[in-house]
């Protein structure tokens, strides 16, 4: 590039970092190269570090920014006074005139452009050690939004060379260890996008909290964008599955889950300020900000540019509210999940439980203790106590000084891609953000445990908990021909451990799915008019506001929990069982009272198979069906295998499928394959009939446990005799393995005998056993002991 002062977006690309900073450089690059694939970034243009330079040089600023630097370096200037000092400098400077002809020149034609004049723009700052793919420097510099009229634009580029001298800024490049003087600064004028009617977010093209890479992480807010990155308001969540994007009539979105918006940034109107901030209407609060339409194009957009860049990225986007196009604003390299190791990592657990005091977004995957230090002004930043739980609003560059000296931190608002979740990543502290009340619940030196390690959410509690920390090293993990698979609830787990070399999920819970994520009763979703209950109805019609089908708000619940939880094993099969609450259970759902009757022995009652052909639960079957077929079919996850719960007769297998093909779930169709949970004696003394009916079997070792030794699984009492390796039990469990192979179908177990018993495995390995689930905190362990006996098995 020659020594110019003003270039065009298309006439740079990231070789130009040196000169126009990472920001610019890949906005560039993404109007050369992905604009033909389909990725829209707003025209524009930037300055060059040369026209910095001439800046520095033409006001004679130099000299007074070597020694103020000196002053704080030696401690005779704090960091306040030193970046007072330093920004003054550029706001009392005159740019050259020839730069400033370029700058209004450039602004003129972008005008013209667009056919607007004194175009609205966005100016932001593009320093030279920025975006950089181990530093993202993520809000250290300044940028100014809706800035119109030539003189208005030079105000603004001279306030954008001034933020390089941030407190922030400054305090951030001491830690990275750049020289102050090294770095300068290239600022973007472009074309304002009208998301302030509309809607804006960040991106990433990989999950943020997990590092699974299968992913992109969508966050999205009315209004302009800067109240996401800030994280001045609690955005809607969307994931999004990559690898399926491109299957024709797919839509492969994981997760959807709605933000409070409680406020949004707009154009203001008149006088200086350039923007304001309003409520958001009560429409806007029950509503997404993007349609499903949108959130795939975004996905596509993301691994568009992550496979140009050849990384994962972060990005930002922008939907104008006139036109309703999306347009990609920024790209830049993510700088925390991508430098992780792939083969090593850490797991947390509490090992000891306190009172949950409040809960919000988990940032990371450990756990910290700590006084609290609530601050809720910045101006009260130097009274944190290094080592504490810094508890507050929200954060903005600012707060980084502190953030680094943190155990912890709490934020009443932001999401998982906030100011307060990226930095906190970058910085390895865990957090817990968009609690909503943190700054009034947790008051100032206060003991609390903040843990990260529960999955997707994070919980505070009182007290200093004990807890212990494992190092996971996955370079040691042995093969086997023995299928090793994961039983799996959440499906925050499941991303959790989506680095465990498993061969799927063997036994995924669809009730917990119910219990914890959707928490009302089916049948109370298909006839709220049978909900008596005044406490009951207010939540219904607050956990299912929005929806103008109560019934919807269960199938799309559970059809995206299920595909969450099946994502990080594609293309492995996904067992996911029907629901196999029992009736005291399932009582205990929001609404549930009025459709559960009273049983003395519910563990052998009203549960599994018997409800799903029963008038008294068929509808509610009918939506878990409605459920699995979208997972299938319309979100494309076609390894996902139904499995049948406590089928004690082929009578009732045939009622069952029966039902499942009046609900569009036909064994055979779309490759549809239905496996029976082997549980029941019945199961194994009729197996050669149960085969004819069901693709495979998956032995549940608790219920026949029970049902062989005649021992209540809940009764404490008689825990001594309830031993999955009692002679009978095995025996059982051997002429289930034998009759399967003899019929021509799989068969394993995702029982808990596996985990607790290395003798146990080995006797499953040597029956001949097709796959083993197990735990995923167990995996590894019992893994050595599957190979050690196949070793044995293979020297015999």
């Amino acid at each position: 590039m020659t020594e110019r002062s003003v270039v065009w977006f298309n006439e740079i690309g990231l070789a130009d970092i040196p000169q126009v900073g990472g920001k610019n450089a890949s906005l560039g690059e993404m109007v050369r190269a992905l604009a033909s694939r389909g990725v829209r970034v707003p025209d524009g243009f930037a300055t060059t570090a040369d026209a910095y330079r001439a800046f520095v040089t033409a006001n004679g600023i130099e000299p007074a920014l070597r020694h103020q630097l000196e002053l704080f370096h030696s401690g005779e200037a704090s960091l306040r006074a030193t970046g007072d000092a330093l920004r003054e400098l550029f706001l009392a400077g005159q740019f050259p005139e020839e730069i400033a002809d370029g700058i209004r020149s450039s602004y003129r034609e972008l005008s013209e452009k667009s056919g607007q004049a004194n175009l609205a723009v966005a100016v932001r700052s593009s320093a030279t050690a920025e975006d950089l793919p181990d530093a993202s420097f993520a809000g250290q510099q300044e940028t100014f939004l809706n800035v119109t009229g030539e003189r208005d634009l030079l105000d603004a580029c001279r306030r954008c060379y001034a933020s390089l001298f941030t407190d922030r800024a400054i305090s951030y490049r001491e830690v990275k260890k750049f020289d102050h003087l090294e770095v300068a600064l290239s600022i973007g004028i472009q074309r304002m996008i009208r998301s302030d009617v509309g809607g804006s977010g960040v991106m990433f093209s990989i999950d943020t909290d997990s590092g699974f890479p299968g992913a992109a992480v969508i966050s999205a807010a009315f209004g302009l964008g800067e109240t996401v990155v800030q994280g001045t308001v609690d955005p809607d969540k969307y994931l999004v599955f990559k690898a399926l994007l491109e299957q024709p009539g797919c839509t492969p979105i994981i997760e959807k889950t709605l933000g409070a918006k409680a406020r949004k940034m707009v154009y203001a109107k008149g006088g200086s300020a350039r923007t304001r901030m309003i409520d958001t209407s009560e429409r806007e609060r029950q509503s997404f900000v993007l349609s499903d339409a949108d959130i795939v194009k975004l996905g596509r957009w993301a691994v568009i540019v992550e496979n140009h860049y050849g990384r994962p990225m972060d990005m930002e986007w922008a939907k104008d509210g006139v036109t309703r196009e999306l347009f990609m604003v920024q790209a830049r390299p993510e700088t925390v999940q991508s430098q992780a190791s792939g083969t090593r990592f850490t797991v947390s657990r509490l090992t000891e439980q306190g009172p949950l005091l409040i809960s919000g977004v988990a940032i990371g995957d450990s756990i910290a203790s700590g006084v609290a230090c609530v601050i809720k002004d910045p101006a009260d930043i130097e009274k944190f106590v290094d080592g504490a739980i810094l508890v507050t609003e929200m954060t903005d560059p600012d707060w980084v000084p502190i953030m680094t000296r943190a155990a912890g931190i709490v934020t009443d608002h932001g999401g998982p891609t906030s100011h307060a979740a990226i930095v906190s990543r970058e910085l390895g502290v865990p957090a817990v953000v968009g609690t909503g009340t943190g700054t009034d619940v947790l008051t100032d030196g206060r003991l609390i445990t903040l843990s990260c390690a529960e999955g997707d959410q994070g919980f505070v509690y009182e007290g200093a908990l004990a807890f212990e920390t494992e190092e996971i090293d996955l370079g040691s993990v042995p093969k086997t021909r023995t299928k090793v698979m994961v039983n799996i609830a959440s499906p925050a787990a499941a991303f959790e451990w989506w680095r465990l070399p498993a061969d799927g999920v063997g036994l995924a819970r669809m009730e917990f799915i119910i219990n914890n994520l959707i928490q009302i009763h089916p049948m109370a979703l298909v006839h709220p008019d049978r909900v008596t209950d005044p406490v009951a109805l207010r939540r219904i019609a607050e956990l299912t506001r929005g929806y103008g089908d109560p019934k919807e708000y269960f199938v799309q619940a559970l059809s995206l929990g299920i595909a969450k939880l099946t994502a990080p094993y594609h293309p492995n099969p996904v067992i996911v069982r029907m629901s196999d609450f029992k009736t005291n259970e399932y009582a205990h759902l929001v609404g549930g009272a009025g459709f559960e009757h009273s049983e003395e022995n519910p563990m052998l009652g009203f549960r599994g198979a018997s409800r799903y052909y029963d008038d008294r639960y068929r509808e509610g079957f009918a939506l878990e069906c409605r459920a699995i077929k979208r997972v299938r079919e319309q979100i494309g996850f076609g390894n996902v295998i139904v499995m049948v719960p406590f089928c004690r007769t082929t009578t009732e297998a045939d009622k069952v499928l029966a039902v499942m093909a009046e609900n569009g779930l036909t064994r055979g169709d779309h490759g549809l394959q239905v496996y029976m949970m082997c549980e029941i004696p019945a199961n194994v003394i009729l197996a050669e009939q149960f085969a004819t009916r069901f693709d495979g079997f998956s032995i549940g070792s608790n219920d026949l446990t029970q049902l062989v030794l005649g021992v209540d699984r809940d009764a404490e009492d008689l825990a001594a005799l309830f031993d999955e390796r009692d002679e009978a039990v095995k025996s059982m469990i051997s002429q289930a393995i034998e009759k399967a192979h003899a019929a021509g179908i799989k068969i394993g177990i995702c029982g808990q005998g596996p985990s607790n018993y290395p003798d146990f495995a080995a006797f499953l390995v040597q029956a001949g056993i097709d796959s083993i689930s197990l735990n995923p905190d167990s995996f590894l362990k019992t893994v050595g002991h599957i190979s050690a006996a196949e070793r044995q098995l293979d020297t015999a």
